[in-house]
């Protein structure tokens, strides 16, 4: 009885096939598109929470936190944070940690929560990044997640991303 439990699984169900192969088109798209733009430009379009930003986008694009306001809200708003608490506490420990809380709770007060800008503040506090790291990569390769998540969930599924914008 016990292996028969184990075994047994409530998660959903694999999505159909065609779902699978847009969402990996539109995370390659989307990756590779703020990757070329990075070496076109010498500037950073991309940085690591950009793919779990992708796995929303594409995999989840109904779910609030794959809405553009969050995606391009909670990597601004978490960014912000980052920059703030490195400047103030430097790239010790304790500063990734209340940079952390600090982003996740500007977001909720914000609505614009995104679980992968609940990386940011590492990335920036642990980078030294600059305060232009707001412009780029933060701004414009959240904004090439979310027009491209805009054309490959509406050529999935017609008028079906965003489900609101703001």
């Amino acid at each position: 009885m016990l292996i028969r439990r184990l075994l047994r699984s409530d998660a959903p169900p694999a999505p159909p096939l065609r779902f699978v192969i847009s969402s990996f088109f539109g995370a390659t798209i989307a990756i590779a598109v703020t990757g070329w733009l990075s070496v076109l430009s010498g500037v950073p379009w991309l940085m690591a929470p950009f793919g779990a930003s992708c796995v929303l986008a594409f995999g989840l694009p109904d779910s609030p936190l794959a809405q553009p306001r969050a995606i391009v809200g909670g990597h601004f708003v978490a960014t912000v944070i980052g920059l703030a608490v490195g400047a103030w506490l430097g790239d010790s420990w304790m500063a990734c940690a209340l940079g952390v809380g600090l982003a996740l709770a500007a977001m909720q007060l914000t609505r614009t929560v995104h679980a992968p800008a609940g990386a940011d503040q590492l990335v920036v506090i642990m980078a030294h990044a600059p305060v232009s790291y707001l412009v780029s990569p933060i701004l414009a390769g959240s904004l090439v997640i979310v027009l491209s998540a805009w054309c490959v969930n509406n050529l999935r599924n017609a008028r079906s991303y965003p489900r609101y914008w703001v």
